[in-house]
This record gives structure tokens, C-alpha cells and sequence, in this order.
């Protein structure tokens, strides 16, 4: 058997090398949704990833003759680690092809690492954030992938379980179909919290997105996840990068926000019509035809359903049946725009109440993904 050598990526060549790995995977994948080379890139730029003023980040390439055939990132999130008093090390983007000799090699490189950084555990995969793509597929490998969710081969769980990790949580994805009307039991909510406690859903322009509202709706988002696990909050840099990064991609009648009769920000929902499609024509990259793809999608011929990225709800008003005003305002738009169904962002399954919210929509639970944890440092 061939040796398989793990090299940190530190040249400009060993990225193209990082970058270029999917590619070989999922050649023959119709579910896999490329991310754009350069935003993954970027991930590991200070001026462009604010992140890193509090993150040690290290990717890693697994090689065999000279080819390319795994690749993993290790992160040490040190303002997720003071929050939640542990020393984990993450590991993330990791993509092999079904070798154990490569996985194990991989994770070994980033276990090695984060034992040189003082870790004890090591977990994931996660991001730097809890809005970066996080958790393992381990079921529903047969339905399509998202522009903002993991996808990875049947075999990769199969693996980790051979490395001895184990569960340390799962998420699901919600899936529904868009009614006609709204079901009763919302507008009958929505228009009690109108009467009662003088919420409404407004609706900002991009350019109003891009300043303070938006830095509002993300430090709601701060407050609403901030108990959740691996959450660390989120900076003014951070936010400043999420908003460039995503705004541009959405209309903006597709994010409710509920204020109070003090005009405060007490809820906010973002959702954008799906770009998976054109990711997967555009093949990762903006040329020669990548941004035409995306063009046509978002102005052209938008898909017919949506990514529910983003929900949250200010602490003080959780419980209250918040909620329902976004959906008594997103179905009579998406059914407007042609919409026909949506499928939300990973959610905890232990988070009753938020998959509970979408009972009177007939939801579908799907794409169980998965974080595993294993320990690296004996005590």
C-alpha cells in the first residue's frame, strides 16, 4: 500500500490542491452543491476572515504519489472554547476518498496539532461559526444538497465510527411543502400578537440591510443562539463579513423582521430562493460561465423553493408563539413568487421547540447530520 503523506498547506500551490479536492469526489455526485473556490479560499485570509483575530486555523492536504486525495482543516476557536470552558480543537471541511488509510491520516494530522495547542478533545465538523456549514451527513445521501449545508458520501460516518468518535449531537434539516392559505392556527396567532402586543413584520431595503438594521437582526441572532451548542458570538467584523457576503444573493422581501411598538428588533427570518442548482452548473467557480449561472437564478429564473436560513426570536419574547407572523407573512409571498416548498438550515434535535413550530405545515424531517467528538489527551 502506498504511503499517504499529510502536508500542511502553506504555498499557493498547496491551496489550489486544498480547493481542487471535491472536485475528484463528487465528479460523478448529482447531489454534491460546490462551494466557490475563492470563498473557501478566503477562509483563511486575516483581511478578509475577521474570525481569525480569535481563531488558530491550519489545513492540511493528504497526498498518495504525488495526487491529492483528502484534504481537513483543524480550528481552534478560542472564544468558543472560554465560553463553553472546554479545549477542543475542530475539524473541518474534511473531504477523502473511501480509504481508511486517508481519513485516518487526516484527522491524526489535526489531532497532532491541537495536542501542540494545548486541546484535549477534538470535534466536528465545524466552522469557526455556528453559521458556517457544520455536521456530517448521515442519513438521506440520496436527496439533493444545499449551497449552505454539508454533503458528503455514505461512507464518511462509516469511517469516523472506525476512528472510535462518538455522537456528541445531531441535527435535522425540516422540510415542507407551501400551502395555499395560511393554516388557521398561524393567522389566528399572528393577528393575537398584532392586537395584543402591537408586533408587526417590516420589511427593509438591502442598502438599510448593509448599516445598522442589519448589525441589529445579527446581534438579535447573538442573543436568540447564544445558549445553543458551539455558538460564540459573533463580532461587528463578523457581521459586517456575513452581510457583504450573503445580502447581495437575497431579496430582501424575503426577511421579515418583527419589531415592538418601540420599533425594537424582536424577531428576524432570512430566507433566499435555493441557488443549488446554479452552484452545481457554475461548478465552483464565477468562470468562464459560473456567473452567468447564478445570474440567471437569482434575476432570470429563480428556483421554485427556498433555503429557510436564518430564525430567531429575542429571549424575552420565546414561547409567545412569535413565530407565526413570519409565516403569515412568508407563505402568501412565496406562493406570489412561484414558491413551492422550503427546507431550513440544520436544526438541533434536541430543540423541541423549534421543530415543533412547523407541525400545522405537515413537515418532513430529513439529512440527520452529525457532530462527533473523540478525546485525544488522557487525564
Amino acid at each position: 500500500m502506498e504511503k499517504i503523506e499529510v502536508r500542511q498547506v502553506k504555498t499557493h500551490r498547496d491551496m489550489d490542491d486544498f480547493v481542487r479536492v471535491p472536485r475528484m469526489i463528487y465528479q460523478d455526485v448529482p447531489q454534491y452543491v460546490p462551494d466557490m473556490e475563492n470563498d473557501v479560499r478566503i477562509l483563511f485570509e486575516r483581511s478578509s476572515n475577521p474570525g481569525l483575530a480569535f481563531s488558530d486555523i491550519q489545513p492540511f492536504v493528504a497526498y498518495r504519489e504525488g495526487i491529492a486525495v483528502g484534504r481537513i482543516v483543524g480550528i481552534v476557536n478560542q472564544k468558543a472554547n472560554e465560553r463553553w470552558h472546554a479545549r477542543n480543537v475542530r475539524f473541518s471541511l474534511i473531504e477523502f476518498i473511501d480509504d481508511t488509510d486517508v481519513s485516518e491520516a487526516l484527522i491524526e494530522a489535526v489531532v497532532r496539532w491541537g495536542i501542540a495547542q494545548g486541546m484535549d478533545y477534538i470535534e466536528g465538523p465545524l466552522g469557526i461559526t455556528d453559521f458556517d456549514k457544520e455536521g456530517m451527513l448521515v442519513e438521506d445521501f440520496d436527496m439533493a444538497g444545499s449551497m449552505t449545508a454539508i454533503y458528503n458520501p455514505d461512507y464518511y460516518p462509516r469511517h469516523m465510527e472506525s476512528m472510535g468518535f462518538q455522537k456528541e449531537v445531531d441535527w435535522l434539516q425540516v422540510r415542507i411543502n407551501i400551502p395555499e392559505e395560511v393554516p388557521a392556527k398561524y393567522a389566528r396567532v399572528a393577528q393575537y400578537l398584532r392586537d395584543s402586543a402591537g408586533l408587526t413584520v417590516r420589511k427593509f431595503s438591502t442598502k438599510q440591510l448593509m448599516g445598522r438594521t442589519g448589525h441589529a437582526v445579527f446581534d438579535l441572532f447573538n442573543q436568540a443562539y447564544r445558549p445553543i451548542f458551539g455558538f460564540s458570538e459573533l463580532s461587528a467584523e463578523q457581521i459586517d463579513r456575513f452581510l457583504k457576503q450573503y445580502l447581495t444573493l437575497i431579496d430582501p422581501h424575503f426577511i421579515p423582521v418583527i419589531v415592538n411598538e418601540q420599533q425594537e428588533i424582536v424577531g428576524a427570518a432570512v430566507t433566499m430562493v435555493s441557488l443549488a442548482e446554479a452552484m452545481q452548473k457554475a461548478g465552483g467557480t464565477l468562470w468562464p460561465l459560473g456567473w452567468w449561472h447564478l445570474l440567471k437564478a437569482l434575476r432570470l429564473k429563480p428556483a421554485d423553493h427556498v433555503e429557510m436560513l436564518l430564525i430567531a426570536v429575542r429571549p424575552d419574547y420565546q414561547g409567545l408563539g412569535v413565530n407565526a407572523l413570519f409565516f403569515d407573512d412568508l407563505i402568501p409571498l412565496y406562493n406570489r413568487c412561484g414558491i413551492h416548498w422550503a427546507e431550513t438550515g440544520p436544526q438541533l434535535e434536541d430543540n423541541v421547540r423549534e421543530l415543533s413550530q412547523w407541525k400545522p405545515l405537515k413537515p418532513e424531517y430529513v439529512k440527520r447530520r452529525r457532530c462527533y467528538k473523540k478525546l485525544i489527551v488522557e487525564s
